[in-house]
């Protein structure tokens, strides 16, 4: 198998997508992969077919919601990151997996886990500090339209991986790229008081 097809390419970018999205909210982008799969809109590779069977797409709907409700209670929203951080990793390299179509089970792996993964904890991380943040200056008050944001991050992450894998890669650095530099200008003003 060659790694520079452009269905492998392609696969790759739906899955970084997809795992970057569940930085933001852990059941949300497998809502969506359930959606595109069952529309023949994703191809999901060999053993994860499962996510786009009814009993999935219920599951995913149920838990998008009740996930999606819980962040928007003040306080339980912290209790909520500290298992949902977890959560994310796995999740990530779940769906980095379901998306690498064609490809030797030991690399399928091991890229799940690097890319998709890290990515998902590193969103998910980044998020859950500004969550503190959030709540810190505002006591909570702003936590609600932080969680919308989450949300609607989510869903347009999701579905701009599997409409537009490559767009949502470029996302997915700028995004990281964005992110370094702010919390790089946050330390270096620590470092000064």
């Amino acid at each position: 198998m060659d790694l520079g097809t452009p269905q492998t390419i392609m696969a790759a970018a739906l899955g970084l997508g997809l795992a970057a999205a569940v930085g933001f909210r852990v059941f949300m982008p497998f809502l969506v992969v359930s959606l595109a799969s069952r529309a023949e809109v994703v191809t999901l590779s060999g053993g994860f077919e499962w996510l786009g069977s009814d009993a999935a797409l219920i599951m995913f709907a149920v838990a998008a919601l009740l996930e999606v409700a819980a962040y928007f209670i003040p306080y339980f929203d912290h209790l909520l990151d500290a298992v949902a951080g977890p959560a994310a990793v796995i999740a990530g390299t779940v769906l980095m997996a379901s998306a690498l179509v064609d490809m030797a089970p030991w690399l399928k792996w091991s890229m799940a886990i690097v890319a998709g993964g890290g990515t998902a904890g590193l969103f998910h991380g980044s998020l859950a500090g500004l969550r503190v943040g959030s709540t810190a200056t505002t006591g909570g008050v702003a936590n609600p339209v932080f969680a919308g944001l989450e949300t609607g991050g989510s869903v347009a992450l999701a579905v701009l991986a599997v409409l537009m894998p490559l767009a949502a890669v470029v996302l997915v650095i700028y995004l990281l790229i964005r992110g370094g530099r702010l919390l790089g200008r946050g330390l270096w003003r620590f470092k000064r008081r």
